[in-house]
């Protein structure tokens, strides 16, 4: 099994060991996948004109847009529950897309994997920051000292509600 097919990250925090799993799953995109798909849904009161699907929806084409970087990954945790990410979500992972401040990313820092979102504003004085969506995990400082790489931009996140 390769480091991309199974990652176990190890987190230090608060005296306490906190084991954290993502298991990293290919794409497979080889096949059309058409879904019926309602272009809008109301959250307020219903429309009865809109009562009829009318368009498909096909991950690969819709929600894919670098197939060969794309990974999928399983949520397994709590600690970016603030960011809306819950255990059991999926989280769709484009290694191609650029990170940016603010992105959620899957990072490597110093032989670890994480969830994070990254926060660039203290670049210009040496040092970026990882964030957790829940004040229960800390905050990572980068400095140029750590062994550190995004690996990919978590692009979408499928939600698991049961």
């Amino acid at each position: 099994m390769s480091l991309e097919d199974w990652i176990i990250s190890t987190i230090f925090a608060a005296n306490k060991i906190i084991r954290y799993t993502m298991k990293l799953i290919k794409g497979e995109f080889k096949e059309k996948l058409e879904l019926q798909f309602a272009t809008s849904i109301k959250a307020g009161f219903p429309s009865p004109a809109e009562d009829y699907l009318s368009e498909s929806l096909d991950f690969n084409r819709d929600l894919i847009k670098h197939p060969e970087a794309t990974f999928y990954a399983t949520v397994d945790g709590d600690s970016m529950t603030g960011f809306g990410i819950h255990p059991g979500d999926i989280a769709v992972i484009d290694k191609s897309l650029e990170p940016a401040h603010g992105d959620i990313v899957v990072s490597y820092i110093n032989e670890e994997f994480n969830i994070k979102q990254l926060d660039l504003t203290h670049k210009d004085e040496g040092y970026i920051e990882l964030r957790s969506g829940n004040p229960k995990y800390p905050t990572f400082r980068i400095n140029e000292d750590d062994h550190f790489e995004v690996w990919g931009v978590v692009a979408y996140t499928i939600k698991k509600w049961k």
